[in-house]
């Protein structure tokens, strides 16, 4: 039987965003649909502009390129069709749950006897039924989210948008609402025709969606559309559940490629600046300690954050990070320390040191901060400054990302100091001292 027409069509859409000296891609040639009766999870690390799609969709924000088809009508302005679902809570404090959920229907000039049954209806349909009166503070944290979809139901949205709806919440409540999500799904008790969910978290979207789009960033593009063919209620220790949470991990992860690894360019420089995964030493440190007690020279990525106590954005970025390095190896999927990582985690705290300290001087982003400190007076400069410069080459966000990761490697390395009081970086003299001459910024 053939498919029904789309109810949502993005087509070649792009979004950029320029200043004074360049442009950055935030999406680039996004081109899927979405049908009545479909979930799908547009799925992907931080970054590649999963949020940015979901206010194009909901008419909050125009693409730079491509075009918007609301059945198969093009979309101007405000999708009066979509409403969204946010990872904060957005929930008045002064109002009550009945009267958070009754604005969204007083907005719509719904009479105030048909506004409060169809409230109560609401409420009594996430479980927030005995609720009504209480106000925002008094909910917990899943509580407070059960508001947002019953406002959001409220409005009879043919279209569902949810924006990393689960992120805020602590693990168990965030189970909770997924499993109730599924529930009311399923059962044809939300009043909508389909749902878009953006998340970072991999088991979550093949734990609740029918189709997952993946993307990668850098800029952000579709690198895959799957399909779940997994029926509800869906286990998550089944051997099918399973095998599809490392097929995108394998997707996301990518493969390590021969020798020299891509570090990108530095700034100033012809070519892409690479920006440094947003990773703690501590992390790092501890996921290739982790591999060394493994009994297999392989590890699945995709069982990783639940033995580390890590969601899977988190885990991607150690695992880019150690790659990055030169501490593991990715292929299909799995993560492998080499020999470099197996000696680094085998170190004492100073080995380790001069170990980080050569590798991340082979980092093009980071050797232009060294280079710059070294021709600067007095080999300091002042954290606005580096900012700025660095916001040449990211927007503003990613830019203050970048210099609190260079800083934390750098001082982690010996390699540069930082005085909080001043807000000056400084190169760290007798760090330097210990770097092989080749490795010094010239």
């Amino acid at each position: 039987m053939a498919q029904s027409p789309p109810l949502l069509e993005l087509i070649a859409v792009a979004q950029r965003y320029s200043n004074r000296q360049r442009t950055f891609v935030a999406v680039e040639n996004i081109n899927f649909s979405l049908h009545e009766g479909e979930f799908v999870a547009i799925l992907g690390p931080s970054g590649c502009g999963k949020s940015t799609l979901l206010r194009i969709v909901a008419g909050l924000q125009k693409p730079s390129e491509g075009r918007v088809l609301y059945r198969g009508h093009p979309l101007s302005g405000v999708n009066p069709y979509a409403t969204i679902v946010f990872q904060t809570f957005a929930l008045f404090p002064w109002f009550s749950v009945l009267e958070n959920v009754a604005l969204a229907l007083k907005a719509r000039g719904v009479p105030p006897t048909v506004r409060l049954a169809r409230t109560m209806e609401l409420l009594d349909r996430v479980g927030l039924d005995g609720f009504e009166s209480a106000y925002p503070r008094e909910l917990s944290g899943g509580m407070r989210q059960k508001v947002g979809f019953a406002r959001a139901m409220a409005l009879n949205p043919e279209l569902l948008c949810l924006d990393e709806p689960f992120s805020a919440l602590d693990v168990l409540s965030a189970e909770t609402l997924r499993s109730e999500l599924v529930e009311l799904w399923t059962g044809g008790k939300i009043p909508t025709k389909a749902i878009l969910l953006v998340t970072h978290h991999i088991e979550e979207a093949v734990f609740l969606a029918d189709r997952i789009v993946v993307m990668d960033k850098g800029p952000g593009r579709i690198v895959a559309d799957l399909s779940i063919p997994l029926s509800h209620p869906r286990v998550r220790h089944a051997p099918a559940f399973t095998a599809l949470v490392d097929q995108v991990y394998s997707l996301l992860a990518g493969q390590t490629k021969a020798e020299p690894v891509e570090l990108g360019s530095a700034p100033g420089e012809p070519g892409v600046t690479r920006g440094l995964p947003q990773v703690s030493i501590g992390h790092l440190t501890g996921l290739l300690e982790h591999l060394t007690r493994l009994s297999t020279p392989h590890a699945d990525i995709y069982r990783l954050p639940e033995q580390l106590g890590v969601n899977s954005d988190a885990m991607l970025r150690l695992v880019e990070a150690a790659e990055l390095l030169g501490f593991v190896t990715v292929q299909n999927g799995d993560v492998a320390l080499t020999a470099l990582g197996d000696t680094f985690a085998a170190a004492g705290i100073l080995g380790r040191k001069g170990i980080f300290a050569v590798r991340i001087c082979r980092l093009p982003l980071i050797r232009w901060l060294l280079t710059l400190l070294h021709a600067s007076e007095n080999h300091c400069l002042t954290w606005d400054v580096v900012h700025i410069a660095l916001e040449l080459e990211f927007p503003p966000g990613e830019a203050q990302h970048q210099l609190d990761t260079i800083v934390d490697w750098g001082r982690y390395a010996e390699v540069l100091a930082y005085d909080d009081s001043r807000a000056l970086i400084t190169l760290e003299s007798e760090g330097l001292l210990h770097l092989p001459p080749a490795e010094k910024p010239s």
